[in-house]
């Protein structure tokens, strides 16, 4: 096994930080869980390149479930929202976990149904 650079290390760790920012969304804080996704990319995106590219897919993918679950909200009213709301939760939650751990892999990694707002 090789040794990872100082500047790798913090690389990845920053990288993995864009994904694990978005678990701020269990905080009382609205819209926590794009804050931390965008403060990590403002921050860090021209410092390290991978960030820029972390941050824009953990954005991305923030901001889609973000409109799912309003969607899903919306969907309450007619039965289906029930359902969908916990299941949209814990997928968030999943793959998050799974995007964190590939970027502290030093791998990258693109989220499932993500709609590209920032390119």
């Amino acid at each position: 096994m090789s040794e990872i650079s100082p500047s790798e290390k913090d690389a990845r760790l920053w990288n993995m930080l864009c994904h694990l920012s978005a678990l701020a969304m269990f905080t009382s804080i609205p819209l926590a869980n794009i804050l931390g996704p965008l403060i990590v990319w403002l921050i860090k995106k021209n410092e390290i390149p991978s960030v820029d590219q972390h941050g824009k897919e953990a954005l991305n993918f923030q901001i889609s479930m973000a409109i799912y679950m309003a969607i899903a909200a919306i969907l309450i009213f007619v039965g289906i929202g029930v359902i969908l709301l916990p299941v949209l939760a814990i997928a968030d939650l999943i793959l998050v976990i799974i995007a964190s751990v590939k970027a502290n892999n030093g791998e990258p990694y693109q989220y499932p149904i993500t709609i590209r707002f920032i390119k």
